[in-house]
Parts: C-alpha cells; structure tokens; sequence
C-alpha cells in the first residue's frame, strides 16, 4: 500500500494505492538472477491453495520452480510505501519449508555454482542445504578467491537479521547484510559485502566503497536488496571479480528503485 507517511502511534492512515503481487526474498532473488539470463533452480513452500499459481509464475520467468504445498497459509507481507519511497514491512510467516523437502532437491544444488540463502528460510532447512552444497565437488573458485576448498559457492543474505550457527556461518563465502543486519557477522570468516542502500556497498576485505550511481527518482525501494543479491550471484557464476560483481548488482538495484512494485522493478539483463 502506498501511504503519503507512516503512522504515528495509533493514527490511521489512508493508503492511496493498492497492489498486490507474488513474492519473499528467495522468490524475488530467482527472478532477479533469472531476468539475468542465469538458469535458476528455486525450491519454495506456499499454502497447498498457491501451489499451481506459483509454480506458473515460476515456469513463465523460465525457472525451475520445485514448488511444495502446505496446510498453513501462503507467507504474506504487508508492505507500506511512503511519499519518499521508503518503506515498512510486516510479514506473516506462513508456509514453510521443512529439512525433508530439501532432499528432493539435493540434484539441483550439487549441481549449482551457486547456493543463495536468506534466513525468511528456516535454520534447520538451510543448514541441510549448506552442507550438500559444501559436499558438492566443483573445480572453480570464485574469481576473488585463491586455492579453494570443495563445493558449491554459497551466499547467506542474513535477512532478517538472527544469530547464525557455526555450523552454517562456516560455510557460507559470502554474506550481504544491510546496515542493520551486519551486526553479529563481526567474526564470520567468510567475505562480507555490506549493502549501503543510495551509498552502494561496501567489501569488508578490502574496505572498497563500491558506489550506487543513480539511474533516476527513487520511487520504491522494496525489492532492491533482492536485486543486488540475484544479480551479484550470476555475476559471480559468471566469474567476475567481485567488485566489478558489486557494481553491476549496484547497478541493477539503483534501476530497480525507480519502478514501482517489485516485479515490475527487477530488471531483465537487455532491457
């Protein structure tokens, strides 16, 4: 809903406009690396009611959707749009994936170049998934990396924010926190890019500030986290260093902001 500001203690406020849309991290990030040209595995729990609207949507943007259906309600968000384009977020929950949907989708993560994670996913469903990517034996490094360890590159957007256990904190390459979410990723030993919102952001190994050059008015800046990580993530498949990675998904999210909604706003790779 677009609001002209956000509430102030108990007052109501009249919204605008209203949209609705498919969406959530993860379902966001596929369809960024996806509109990138990357081939993109997806696996998702919704309410039983959702299973065959989502995996459709899924189909269309060319992803494989491995799409499995609950008796709790699809997960929905409430997102409140002010007159500068930021924004406030509820979320209900709702679905959610279990460790053992996980196995039937161990092919597809062996197989990646990339595990990307967000913690809207349950702990205990990304472990399991960590550690078949770790598992996995793959010959490249990530560009910015030396000699490597075996397995399937990860990157954990912590979002939102939660204590991580080493066991899942060990594996991940890369973390891509916000401001707000950076704290507690101190020690990690993986690489941390830091998302700056308007500033771009930062590479904690080097210090690098990787500037967000304007692409226009920013008018929603829902969803534009979700387009840094899907593009940063194909872009480092790809096998670019991770600052040029960085700004090109810097690039793609400036872009992202000057559209309204989320799914019109992730951008496809020629467009």
């Amino acid at each position: 809903m677009r609001v002209p500001h956000f509430h102030a203690g108990g007052e109501t406020v009249h919204a605008t406009d209203f949209h609705y849309e498919l969406g959530g991290k993860g379902f966001n990030q596929a369809v960024a690396a996806a509109r990138q040209g990357a081939e993109v595995s997806f696996l998702t729990a919704v309410g039983a009611d959702d299973v065959e609207k989502v995996r459709a949507f899924l189909s269309a943007e060319g992803i494989k959707g491995m799409v499995v259906g609950k008796a709790t309600p699809s997960a929905h968000a409430t997102i409140l749009t002010d007159g500068t384009g930021e924004t406030r977020v509820t979320v209900f929950p709702g679905a959610r994936l279990d460790v053992s949907d996980v196995e039937p989708f161990a092919e597809a993560i062996a197989s990646a170049d990339i595990l990307l994670l967000t913690n809207e996913v349950p702990e205990d469903v990304n472990l399991r998934a960590a550690e078949i990517a770790s598992a996995a034996a793959k010959s490249a490094a990530l560009p910015h990396e030396g000699p490597r360890s075996a397995g399937v590159k990860i990157i954990l957007n912590p979002a939102p924010a939660r204590a991580l256990p080493t066991a899942l904190s060990s594996r991940v390459s890369i973390f891509t926190p916000n401001e707000f979410e950076i704290v507690g990723l101190e020690n990690v030993p993986g690489e941390v890019v830091e998302t700056l919102g308007a500033k771009g952001c930062r590479i904690r190994s080097t210090g690098e500030v990787i500037p967000a050059l304007p692409c226009g008015e920013a008018v929603d800046t829902t969803g534009a986290g979700d387009t840094f990580n899907g593009v940063l993530a194909v872009r480092l498949a790809e096998g670019r260093p991770l600052a040029e990675a960085c700004a090109e998904a810097n690039a793609a999210a400036a872009r992202s902001v000057t559209v309204r909604y989320v799914l019109p706003s992730i951008p496809h790779r020629h467009r």
